[in-house]
């Protein structure tokens, strides 16, 4: 245990979501229902730590393990992801000291099975910094684009010219958008989307019943929600969105632009997903994954049409392998 503010900090680590009891918070990325959605994927393995102070909960992280193929050497490894640094619950308390005991076990707990632990999304760039070097993380500059929907009267007004032209003409030219309502829709997406998905955009896509299961799981309660692009009773095109406190999150997008592309499937789901959005009063969407700052990324001056402003941040990294992690720690000091 580690005291703060004078009272013990308890960590418990959760593997099996029958064992998670009810706990507070908002953060989609954090959540029980979240865990659950990995737990029933195949490929993935979620972890949840849950600080207390006095049995009264005042934190929580999820981590998600999952299967990855590494290109060179050839491989298939595990690796773990983190959206954001985890929820608290108490604005009094220390955030930072609460971190770094999560962030310690976490590591000593993922390392055991994975070969790489990767921290993504951060709202806070700069939080948590002392505790991810003390614990020999490293950290690579990072783009974040979102769309700000709570300044504009329709999201349209920040598109390019040549992108409204687009999303009109796909209408025009008999394509329509809607939410999937039915197991069978949500299948014909995720096998769609699986088969249009480019590695330029990110090289993992999960197993297709992930997509059933964020159906299941977060529909209900308003945290997630798939919108399917059809053209002559056919799906060619689609997006899957999360939502978190006052933001929307594109997880998910493609279309199949090769076959249909006077339907401008892809342009047609992302506008959906922002329409949507703003409707339903969120005041920000954010683009998940949109690469490195240093290189041209296709998919990032694809999302940048629809008026998102590019925003610098961090991604922190550790490898199992000590050698390697020490060369990078040296590279990116």
């Amino acid at each position: 245990f580690r005291y703060l503010r004078a009272m013990p900090l308890k960590l418990t680590t959760y593997y099996r979501g029958n064992q998670i009891p009810d706990l507070p918070g908002s953060n989609t990325f954090h959540s029980t229902e979240l865990f659950h959605i990995y737990e029933a994927t195949p490929g993935y393995t979620p972890v949840l730590i849950v600080a207390s102070e006095q049995d009264r909960p005042v934190a929580k992280l999820l981590a998600a393990l999952r299967k990855s193929v590494r290109l060179f050497p050839p491989a298939i490894i595990k690796r773990c992801e983190i959206y954001g640094t985890g929820e608290y619950f108490d604005p009094q308390s220390d955030k930072e000291a609460i971190f770094s005991d999560m962030l310690k076990r976490l590591t000593d707990e993922a390392l055991r099975d994975s070969f790489l632990i990767e921290f993504r999304n951060l709202e806070n760039a700069l939080f948590g910094y002392k505790a991810f070097r003390a614990n020999h993380y490293f950290a690579v500059n990072w783009l974040r684009v979102r769309n700000s929907l709570h300044s504009v009267d329709r999201v349209e007004e920040r598109f390019s010219p040549s992108r409204i032209r687009q999303v009109k003409k796909g209408l025009k030219n008999g394509a329509y958008v809607r939410e999937a309502h039915t197991s069978e829709e949500i299948k014909q997406f995720a096998l769609m989307l699986h088969k249009v998905y480019s590695s330029k955009i990110r090289r993992h896509f999960p197993s297709m019943s992930f997509f059933q299961h964020l159906a299941n799981k977060m529909l209900d309660d308003q945290h997630s929600r798939i919108f399917i692009v059809i053209y002559k009773d056919k799906i060619i095109g689609g997006s899957a969105c999360i939502y978190s406190d006052d933001n929307a999150y594109l997880w998910f997008s493609g279309g199949m632009r090769k076959t249909h592309a006077l339907q401008y499937p892809g342009i047609l789901a992302v506008w959906k997903a922002l329409d949507d959005a703003k409707q339903r009063g969120y005041r920000h969407l954010e683009f998940m994954d949109v690469g490195l700052p240093f290189r041209k990324h296709g998919y990032r001056e694809f999302v940048l049409r629809f008026g998102g402003k590019q925003i610098s941040t961090r991604r922190w990294f550790r490898f199992r392998w000590k050698w390697l992690n020490w060369v990078l720690n040296i590279i990116y000091e």
